[in-house]
């Protein structure tokens, strides 16, 4: 990371406003983006699942060889925040989760024996609702559609469960199930913590270019 700000422009800075003394200090805020044209461009770039104990710096060395651009992986996926917006190993996900859910809002740790992660598996302790319709054609399956709808708890109590087969006027007949199921606290977040794992990779052929254009533009 260290490298990476060596490209930055140097501003003046002041910390103390009784003097006119100024620092020379290196500019953080410049900014640097892809277009989103080249992010779109699938000859650009292949899709990559971030494993476990990957980081940004382990995936520039893999692929580009060369750890310090770990720039690239992170700002071809707009991930402005390397710390949360990029998935949590399971230990560390684990100890946010608890830490999270350790509070008078949910378990209440202090007044209780239940631990953060305890609260948030409990099945009871119920983050989300959801409708689920599925419709079945009894000819065609690419006719199959499934509506995952995302409900509030009195209208999930009122959800029966039920299946009907409706015939339509081409002759086609769709068999139409609805169910519903709940979300945990901890199902919410470990499928927040794993939505993270695909990104898109820069082609390493097309890194040397962005790299030199990187240097012009911060610089300028």
């Amino acid at each position: 990371m260290a490298k990476y700000f060596n490209y930055f422009p140097k501003t003046f800075y002041s910390s103390n406003s009784s003097t006119s003394v100024l620092d020379s200090v290196t500019n953080i805020i410049a900014r640097f983006g892809f277009q989103e044209s080249l992010k779109e461009n699938s000859s650009a770039f292949y899709k990559y699942q971030i494993q476990e104990g990957d980081t940004p710096e382990i995936i520039a060395q893999k692929y580009y060889s060369n750890s310090e651009r770990h720039w690239v992986v992170l700002m071809f996926n707009n991930l402005m925040d390397p710390q949360y917006d990029w998935p949590l190993p399971y230990k560390s996900f684990v100890d946010y989760v608890d830490e999270k859910y350790s509070t008078s809002q949910y378990a209440d740790t202090a007044n209780t024996s239940v631990s953060g992660i305890s609260w948030a598996l409990n099945v009871s302790n119920i983050h989300s609702y959801y409708k689920i319709i599925t419709r079945t054609s009894t000819t065609n399956s690419k006719d199959n559609i499934i509506e995952k709808l995302e409900i509030d708890a009195n209208t999930y109590a009122n959800v029966a469960a039920t299946t009907q087969t409706i015939t339509l006027q081409s002759g086609k007949s769709i068999t139409e199930t609805v169910t519903k199921e709940t979300k945990s606290y901890y199902t919410f977040e470990n499928e927040l913590n794993e939505s993270k794992r695909e990104i898109k990779l820069l082609k390493p052929e097309f890194v040397p270019a962005v790299e030199k254009e990187f240097r012009k533009i911060v610089k300028e």
